[in-house]
């Protein structure tokens, strides 16, 4: 089953289970993929979060159940999920920007999100730079957090640990520690789904042979053969949009798949703020 075949089943799965109370690891399993790689693929895709998504979904059939049956409020908001009449009115509110009475009536515009079709696009409007390369097994220190994917909690504890990471001096320590086949300072990310499920282990490290200071720890990175891709462009756009077009453009047409294990961003010297800023995008293949 290719990739996009399994996205689709998730999307499927979660369609059908619409008024049920589903679990992220439901879907991703539905699929035969991690939460972790779900969530993640699902939120390049989409620029949303899986539970955003199943919010706009239900209250998109609420919306058209109140035009379409004389289903009373009260009973829409149980089937939809909600515990009470008013916080399934607030919700309704914050999408369509009307009541649910005010929808019944006819007294404004609702705001429709259409079920979900996972498409290739093939345009290769713009070219992609990358490279296949296989490397041995290598050794990097840095710092570590678990963190946690339920509702994108990562996406924000992330750059907040880079921000740390850039004012407390933790930079120029790994800095002067990288001496390793890799240059330049790794957002690495680690899968934990099998061990926790929604929980990643995030590096910020350097590749590094030798002693190290007692206040980094040491992650192997295993031997892989690894696509490298090239991204030019002020950070955090340009990286965004790279990440975005791997998964939509080019695993779906190149006849790799991802091969699992640690995937790394590495980070040049340079002002990551100017518009020729050079950095890469490196996934295990096979």
């Amino acid at each position: 089953m290719n990739w996009v075949q399994t996205m689709q089943q998730a999307v499927d799965y979660m369609e059908n289970h619409l008024l049920d109370e589903i679990t992220i690891d439901e879907i991703a399993a539905s699929g035969c993929t991690s939460p972790f790689h779900f969530q993640r693929i699902f939120s390049l895709l989409t620029d949303t979060t899986v539970a955003e998504y199943l919010r706009r979904r239900r209250l998109t059939l609420a919306a058209s159940e109140l035009n379409t049956t004389k289903c009373k409020i009260i009973d829409l908001a149980c089937k939809y999920g909600y515990e009470t009449p008013e916080s399934f009115s607030r919700a309704f509110r914050n999408q369509h920007g009307i009541s649910p009475r005010e929808a019944r009536n006819n007294q404004g515009k609702v705001t429709a999100y259409n079920r979900l079709v996972i498409q290739v696009n093939l345009k290769g409007a713009e070219p992609m730079q990358y490279e296949i390369i296989e490397r041995e097994a290598f050794e990097t220190v840095g710092i570590k957090k678990e963190l946690s994917c339920v509702n994108g909690e990562n996406l924000t504890a992330i750059p907040q640990m880079w921000k740390e990471v850039n004012t407390d001096g933790t930079d120029q320590v790994l800095i002067e520690q990288n001496n390793g086949q890799v240059n330049g300072i790794l957002g690495i990310c680690i899968d934990k789904s099998h061990l926790k499920p929604n929980y990643i282990d995030y590096w910020i490290a350097v590749a590094h042979e030798g002693k190290y200071p007692v206040q980094l720890e040491k992650l192997e990175i295993p031997a892989a053969k690894w696509a490298v891709f090239a991204v030019n462009g002020a950070m955090p756009d340009a990286i965004q949009k790279v990440w975005k077009e791997i998964y939509s453009e080019w695993f779906p047409s190149s006849g790799y798949e991802n091969a699992g294990g640690p995937e790394l961003e590495v980070y040049k010297e340079g002002d990551p703020e100017s518009d020729d800023y050079y950095c890469e995008i490196w996934i295990p293949v096979k």
